[in-house]
């Protein structure tokens, strides 16, 4: 059956799309920009004649002038023609960049056979232990009000922010943002450097995976791959590692 790849709408793929976020079963670091209207294109996949999947390029923001492919989704009943599909997709888009996360199975299949000059962006981390680290009596201070993080949540858009306090002394300050696929939040947290290598950063992180619980989301993190002092925080905190973002060029 002849494949093909036509430009539509995000709502045109929305069934598609919630198919796709619920069999990678994660985060979806990308999610987000589904919802920046001019961010992206749109492709829905067909085989003869009826739709079996659908891909999403980058076009604005750090894509500007260079249009990506960040997602790709099959139903799994045609992944026999994925191939056919995702050379369809390339056909129509003229895309020469993938930006995939590599638990996405099937687009990181479709990385390692079209792309070269493969490199990891971030590492994508998951939480699967529960810790008690000990603060040492530093207290942490919500910057948001209560409304501002439910709009937060509900808008898919920004996130609540806390102060690290020490000894009456600002420390370091973290934060949980919800530009993901429902229920996850993205932790992020800075240490002040005078304050650093007192284990406050893993306590940090913790704190904030027990605050984003109680806002019904479940947290999630990432770091460069070079960045040796986060990997190891997030992991004291319990965060596993589970995915690489990978960038490649399709020659």
């Amino acid at each position: 059956m002849r494949a093909c790849a036509k430009l539509a709408t995000a709502d045109d793929v929305l069934p598609l799309r919630v198919r796709y976020c619920d069999e990678m079963a994660c985060q979806v670091v990308k999610d987000s920009i589904h919802r920046r209207p001019g961010w992206t294109l749109i492709y829905l996949l067909e085989s003869g004649g009826a739709a079996v999947g659908f891909g999403t390029v980058a076009i604005a923001g750090p894509w500007s002038g260079k249009p990506t492919i960040i997602e790709f989704y099959v139903l799994p009943e045609h992944r026999l023609a994925a191939f056919d599909l995702f050379e369809a997709l390339l056909a129509a888009s003229g895309s020469r960049l993938m930006e995939i996360q590599s638990s996405d199975a099937l687009l990181a299949v479709m990385l390692h056979t079209y792309a070269r000059e493969i490199v990891s962006e971030s590492i994508v981390f998951r939480d699967e232990f529960t810790t008690n680290l000990s603060g040492g009596g530093a207290i942490l201070n919500i910057q948001s009000a209560d409304a501002e993080i439910r709009a937060a949540i509900a808008q898919r858009a920004g996130g609540p922010e806390w102060l690290l306090e020490v000894d009456g002394q600002n420390a370091g300050k973290g934060g949980i943002l919800f530009h993901y696929n429902r229920p996850y939040g993205d932790i992020y947290m800075e240490v002040a450097e005078l304050f650093r290598q007192r284990g406050l950063g893993a306590y940090l992180v913790q704190e904030l995976k027990r605050l984003a619980y109680q806002l019904g989301a479940i947290p999630c993190a990432r770091c460069n791959p070079t960045n040796i002092a986060s990997r190891r925080t997030l992991q004291r905190a319990g965060f596993v590692p589970y995915a690489h973002i990978l960038d490649g060029v399709i020659p």
